[in-house]
């Protein structure tokens, strides 16, 4: 992949929130207390919106009896060698076109070798795919299609994949590592303009680079997720999320080599509870981040935003976070840049009503609060409200910050 890397244009939010054109501050996050903070507009954080974490309904209809295709039904093999890709093909379009509620079946105890596959809708039916056993993809180049996906769900409402105790999805992603750029991400897992998505109890392994990507879709839930790469697989971002309205991610598991969680531009109401990330870089506009773990990172909560970009990133929320020997527990840069050597820039994308609450810890580093705010359109509105990070001290540039509570350490700006 060494002939796509003429320029880099890997986003990532907080962990890695890259917003050089994020809109994000078309709506509001109400209360906080503003009065204790004085200057802070009524209406800005951080009282939790209930429409934040209330994912509208999703159709079910668990009352009737369910059909079940698997892709046994169409000539899948499950030897781990033999390409099954035609038939899970075949069996999605049959499970596709049922009416009522349909369980489409990849049995357990079988691996299933898959060249790129792409699984589209609408569909009739109220459909749940069972991935019990293992999807393992293709090493060779040749036989994708598109070379930055490997599975793709398209334009699927209601669809719900599950992966009971066993399902696996593995990626394969050795190949793609020793040549590995920022431009045209490999993705193993792709959810594409989709309503009323569920993604439960699944294992994602070794992909490409992106491990689970989220695209233009609302109303998500991803819990009880497990996404795992070596330490040092080059951008493999756990889960990558775009262009999404109302998602939540909850009680999920990621250790990779790169971002735990990356949010792009035009992404809403997003909420993290219950994550356990390392080794990656971590995660995280809207968004809410809750009551998560972070060990071994690069990263903790962190913001950046390129040089010369425009927008906002405002209304952000870290609260309840453990951090266990995390180099920079947490981190704005406003001033990113991935070459060696950057111009600067006068432009920046505008960093406002960003609170971190509850955040406790160790670092490992000597710096555990790093806030590079923008001379020309510096940090506004940033609080620090019982936050204790110890072995690292506080470095903060053009930075409006204000603590509440007991906070270490002290990041008085210069």
């Amino acid at each position: 992949m060494a002939y796509c890397c003429k320029l880099l244009t890997g986003f990532l939010l907080c962990a890695l929130l890259m917003l050089s054109w994020c809109e994000a501050s078309r709506s509001s996050i109400n209360g906080y207390d503003h009065h204790s903070y004085g200057m802070f507009k009524p209406g800005n954080l951080i009282k939790q919106r209930d429409d934040i974490t209330r994912l509208k309904g999703f159709v079910r209809v668990s009352s009737q009896p369910r059909t079940t295709v698997t892709v046994f039904d169409f000539g899948a093999k499950g030897d781990g060698k033999t390409d099954d890709m035609q038939a899970f093909v075949n069996a999605w379009k049959k499970a596709c076109s049922l009416s009522g509620a349909v369980n489409l079946l990849v049995p357990e105890g079988k691996t299933y070798f898959l060249k790129s596959i792409r699984l589209n809708g609408p569909c009739k039916s109220i459909l749940t795919v069972q991935i019990f056993g293992t999807l393992s993809a293709s090493q060779k180049r040749s036989d994708y299609k598109d070379i930055s996906k490997w599975i793709t769900f398209a334009g699927v409402n209601s669809l719900s994949v599950d992966g009971g105790a066993t399902g696996t999805v593995n990626g394969n992603g050795e190949t793609w590592w020793q040549n590995s750029c920022r431009r045209n991400e490999a993705k193993a897992l792709t959810f594409y303009n989709s309503k009323n998505l569920r993604v439960n109890n699944l294992r994602v392994k070794n992909a490409q680079q992106i491990q689970i990507s989220i695209e233009k879709c609302s109303n998500v839930q991803v819990s009880n997720v497990e996404v795992t790469a070596p330490a040092d697989s080059p951008n493999t971002d756990g889960i990558h999320i775009t262009d999404t309205q109302n998602i939540q991610v909850s009680k999920t598991v990621i250790g990779t080599g790169d971002d735990c969680i990356s949010i792009e531009t035009g992404s809403h109401n997003v909420k993290i509870n219950d994550l356990t990330c390392g080794p990656g870089h971590a995660f995280v506009s809207y968004v809410t981040v809750d009551g998560d773990k972070l060990s071994g990172t690069d990263n903790g909560v962190r913001i950046k935003t390129y040089q010369g970009g425009s927008g906002t990133a405002s209304n952000i929320i870290f609260q309840n976070i453990q951090m266990d020997n995390v180099k920079n527990p947490i981190i704005i840069d406003q001033d990113y840049c991935y070459k060696s050597k950057c111009t600067e820039q006068r432009s920046a994308v505008q960093v406002k009503n960003v609170v971190y609450r509850n955040i406790s810890g160790t670092s490992a580093s000597d710096i555990a609060i790093t806030l590079n705010s923008s001379k020309n359109y510096p940090c506004q509105e940033i609080v620090l409200d019982k936050v204790n990070i110890k072995g690292g001290k506080g470095s903060c540039s053009n930075a409006n910050v204000m603590d509440k509570g007991i906070v270490f350490p002290q990041c008085k700006s210069t």
